[in-house]
């Protein structure tokens, strides 16, 4: 029986985020929600499908690989919202449908993968994966995301990367910032960069407590874990994603 609370924690946010839509004059279609599950159990992942979820964001490797395997099956998208090492890359790429936080060179490389008309159907050389590039909006390289001075040679490389489709642009809204002011810039750049990816339509921005002003700016992709999920439960020991 699915918890009485996450469920209405999740009609909360629904309700919250029909609002925002609304007063933005957008239609409702045109924002996806991504409940982020990060520590928390598969358990409560079952739960959310039952309540109708389908997309479902997780930021390290190992706990999100095994996730997906237990899952398999079901009907879930995997958003792969944290740091990707360069070494995991094909294995986050293996059961992620999306990838939001691709921001270097040498990440477009390990991901991409030339498509080969001789691999059987269903294949990892067919497979192609949809990515968001990640804008880092501090000074602090440890944020993660590429440099705005960088942005327009990385959003290149990807569209010249077989294997990879660039939906836009991801971004976090630095700490004690004014989140509206954070997502009306990626908002900008997002247009700027439609000079070269006239498809990428789509903003990755706005999470529990600001995703709002994100949808005020054109947000396309929420990232919300606790406002539904509830506190997280202490991290599960495993190796650095």
């Amino acid at each position: 029986m699915v918890d009485p609370k996450l469920a209405e924690r999740l009609a909360n946010v629904q309700g919250g985020i029909a609002d925002a839509v609304r007063l933005a004059g957008r239609p409702a279609d045109e924002v996806t929600t991504i409940v982020v599950t990060k520590f928390q159990p598969v358990s409560l992942v079952r739960d959310l499908v039952e309540l109708g979820i389908r997309d479902f964001g997780e930021s390290r490797h190992q706990e999100a690989q095994a996730k997906a395997a237990d899952l398999a099956g079901a009907d879930i998208r995997w958003h792969f919202v944290g740091q990707v090492q360069g070494k995991k890359a094909r294995q986050v790429r293996a059961y992620a449908s999306v990838i939001h936080s691709v921001d270097r060179d040498s990440l477009v490389t390990a991901l991409g993968t030339p498509l080969d008309s001789t691999a059987p159907a269903g294949s990892d050389a067919l497979r192609t994966v949809e990515c968001f590039v990640q804008v880092n909006l501090t000074e602090d390289p440890a944020r993660g995301g590429v440099s705005i001075p960088d942005l327009a040679p990385l959003v290149e490389r990807v569209l010249a990367t077989d294997g990879l489709t660039l939906l836009g642009l991801m971004a976090v809204a630095p700490l004690g910032a004014d989140p509206k002011r954070s997502f009306a810039l990626v908002a900008e750049l997002g247009a700027q960069m439609r000079g070269i990816a006239p498809a990428a339509k789509c903003l990755s921005m706005g999470m529990s407590q600001d995703y709002a002003a994100a949808i005020a700016e054109g947000a396309t992709h929420l990232r919300i874990g606790t406002a539904i999920t509830g506190n997280r439960p202490a991290p599960v020991n495993l190796k650095t994603s």
